[in-house]
């Protein structure tokens, strides 16, 4: 998909202050407690995801993000399909206190990249 050069703009800026985690490191920081969040919407999550993932859509994100995670300590591990939505949800998560908001760098392309690898 085309994105226009001012949404382009804001999602590498976002994802320039945000940690990345890399596709391979996930199920580890799953295993360990964090939550993976799909930010996409819910016919994407339907579609795909990662098991087990939270799904809240990137336009309610900010709204109900605290019911459903309300330890800001919480490493959330947000992902879309590759880079944008995912960099933009870290990004402002981080901004609402939650300092270990992360991006799961390649989104689910690249964590699915690794199954058809090892599989």
């Amino acid at each position: 998909m085309k994105y226009s050069n001012k949404f382009q703009s804001m999602a590498d800026a976002a994802r320039s202050r945000v940690d990345e985690v890399l596709p391979k490191d996930v199920d580890g920081l799953l295993q360990s407690g964090a939550i993976a969040l799909d930010i996409r919407d819910k016919e994407e999550h339907d579609n795909d995801h990662i098991q087990g993932s939270l799904n809240i859509s990137r336009g309610k994100l900010e709204m109900i993000v605290e019911s459903k995670i309300p330890d800001l300590n919480t490493t959330i591990l947000c992902y879309c399909n590759a880079f944008n939505r995912g960099a933009l949800s870290a990004d402002s998560l981080r901004s609402m206190g939650y300092q270990n908001a992360k991006l799961i760098a390649g989104g689910l392309l690249a964590y699915r990249k690794l199954d058809s690898v090892a599989g």
